[in-house]
């Protein structure tokens, strides 16, 4: 007789587990040495995908990920977040070490935020040229 499969048997990847698309931008989240719950997906589905008001309809995909570098660190910047942002064939990126993983988030957010900013104004500068 076959045995059950445990959920461990399957092959679930982490980015499929924490895919969302908020009008029109998708956004996937994977983690390194921590686990995703509930309250920290929705943290990021917010902070990243406010970005979009900055992007006006432009067509964008983001991918984040979260974790810690490694399982032996215990004081000082022991939390990463990294984010790409792929918007109108640029690709955008902040990668940013902290000792808080929402401040870490909330930086990557501020940095890719003045990148866009910065390319929308030198795009804008280049149609008035």
């Amino acid at each position: 007789m076959p045995r059950a499969k445990s959920v461990s048997d399957q092959s679930i990847r982490a980015e499929d587990l924490g895919r969302v698309t908020l009008c029109g931008m998708t956004i996937d989240i994977a983690t390194k040495n921590i686990t995703l719950d509930e309250p920290l997906r929705v943290f990021i589905e917010d902070k990243i995908g406010g970005l979009e008001k900055y992007l006006k309809n432009a067509p964008a995909s983001a991918r984040v990920e979260i974790g810690k570098p490694s399982r032996h660190h215990r004081s000082g910047f022991v939390f990463y977040a990294e984010g790409n942002l792929k918007v109108g064939g640029r690709l955008l990126r902040a990668h940013i070490y902290h000792n808080d993983l929402r401040a870490a988030i909330v930086d990557v957010k501020d940095d890719l935020k003045n990148q866009i900013k910065k390319f929308k104004e030198k795009n804008s500068a280049r149609r008035q040229a």
